[in-house]
């Protein structure tokens, strides 16, 4: 079992290591294991026999709550907006009120041990991590039997809804990695009924294209806006349709708009690291300011596109460059370690980071269906179980949806140089 150390261990001193863990935590993705949330699983039963009483009070409390729930006395409830629990039969059933509420008692006692044991901050975020998939799985309502809607639809369909959620089940394991399908993708073609915004090439290098968007208006601003779109994503995720795009809002305001489009690499360019990203940004913004005459430019960087952006930034910061005006970075957190959100930074420890390099070695690639799998992960109510239920406990089809992952990227377990450097960014406006 690997042997987890905490950010203090001499190992992590290196600024590249620092580097690794804090750009875009693809450590703790591309190199999880196993023995990662069995690590994890381990830390909080170490508490609880190292801890009996806080261990045996919080069993006392659940026990207690078990009393008041059968007495029909007790008061707890779903949180506003969990939408597992909409159906009113959760509410009017005494039965589903009180499996609802001992579901909720036993998970609050679970993180109530793991808040108050003596466990430092980070063994905490991993015993919490695991403790709470555990808690999310078991959920009444993921299973057919104690989900009122589920067995409602079964009943009234004869058994119709059952066999298209096993249809269902049987399809997302043979093609989509044993996960329940989130989209229907087979709706949309590109260039057709998304990203039908004109536009044309003006610069190719060998990681990128640069698109550069018709204007709409007859006078523009002339310091241009390029976007840096996530390498994991594809280009017109900020142009979806004339509705959802941002890149048709603001050419309607007379903003220039350049477009990165990365390349979809293959093992064989396993050696690209950040600072090759970045070299072919810096291409690229000389090329919008070439083309526009501008001195300088705006720079939206979203995602991991933004953690590149950020890069960038200092790296031209180090070398007194200002091609960068200012910056937005939607969706993007440069330190994911810190981010609540991101429970799964808090698995980062050498032992993930070396497996991250071996995957790296081996692979060359990490396939966008592998990230996507452990995003999922990362919020399961919302990305695994609301689909559990409604692909097979319903037997309803997955919505159209024009989101989805797909784009392989390098396995860049080689912190560049630039990452040592400050970055600095000017106020963020447009």
């Amino acid at each position: 079992m690997a042997r987890i150390v905490d950010a203090g261990d001499p190992r992590w001193d290196s600024v590249s290591d620092q580097a690794a863990r804090n750009t875009l935590a693809l450590n703790p993705l591309v190199g999880f294991r196993g023995e990662d949330l069995m690590d994890s699983a381990a830390i909080m039963l170490r508490a609880m026999v190292n801890e009996p009483a806080v261990a045996a009070s919080q069993w006392l409390s659940f026990l207690t709550e078990l009393l008041k729930i059968a007495g029909g006395q007790s008061m707890r409830a779903p949180q506003a907006g969990d939408k597992r629990f909409a159906d009113s039969t959760w509410k009017s059933s005494a039965l589903h009120q009180g499996l609802l509420q001992a579901y909720l008692a036993w998970g609050e006692a679970i993180n109530g041990f793991i808040e108050k044991s003596s466990l430092s901050d980070i063994d905490k975020a991993r015993a919490g991590l695991i403790a709470n998939i555990f808690i999310d799985a078991a959920a009444p309502t993921n299973n057919l039997v104690t989900n009122p809607a589920a067995l409602r639809k079964l009943l009234d369909s004869g058994g119709e809804s059952g066999w298209r959620g096993l249809k269902h089940f049987v399809e997302d394991l043979a093609k989509n990695g044993g996960l329940p399908a989130q989209v229907d993708k087979t709706p949309f073609k590109v260039g057709e009924n998304i990203a039908t915004t004109p536009g044309a090439v003006v610069f190719r290098n060998d990681l990128l294209e640069l698109i550069q968007y018709a204007s709409r208006t007859a006078e523009v601003r002339k310091r241009p806006i390029v976007v840096t779109p996530p390498q994991i994503n594809k280009y017109y995720s900020l142009d979806l349709s004339p509705e959802k795009s941002l890149v048709q809002f603001l050419l309607k305001n007379g903003f220039q708009m350049f477009c990165v489009s990365w390349r979809n690499p293959t093992a064989q360019q396993r050696d690209w690291g950040l600072d090759t990203y970045v070299a072919a940004l810096d291409e690229a913004t000389d090329a919008a300011r070439e083309i526009t005459g501008s001195d300088d430019i705006t720079m939206m960087g979203a995602c991991s596109g933004g953690i590149t952006s950020a890069a960038y930034a200092g790296w031209l910061a180090s070398r007194g460059k200002a091609k960068i005006k200012n910056m937005v970075a939607p969706v993007c957190v440069l330190d994911v370690t810190r981010s609540g959100d991101s429970a799964f930074g808090s698995l980062v420890t050498p032992e993930t980071m070396l497996a991250a390099k071996e995957a790296s070695r081996l692979r060359g690639v990490l396939d966008g269906q592998e990230l996507a799998r452990m995003f999922a992960w990362m919020r399961p109510n919302d990305l695994i179980w609301n689909y559990w239920v409604n692909n097979y406990l319903l037997g309803n089809s997955p919505l159209p949806s024009i989101f989805s992952f797909g784009t392989p990227i390098p396995l860049v377990c080689r912190p560049a140089s630039i990452m040592t450097t400050s970055i600095f960014i000017s106020p963020t406006h447009l």
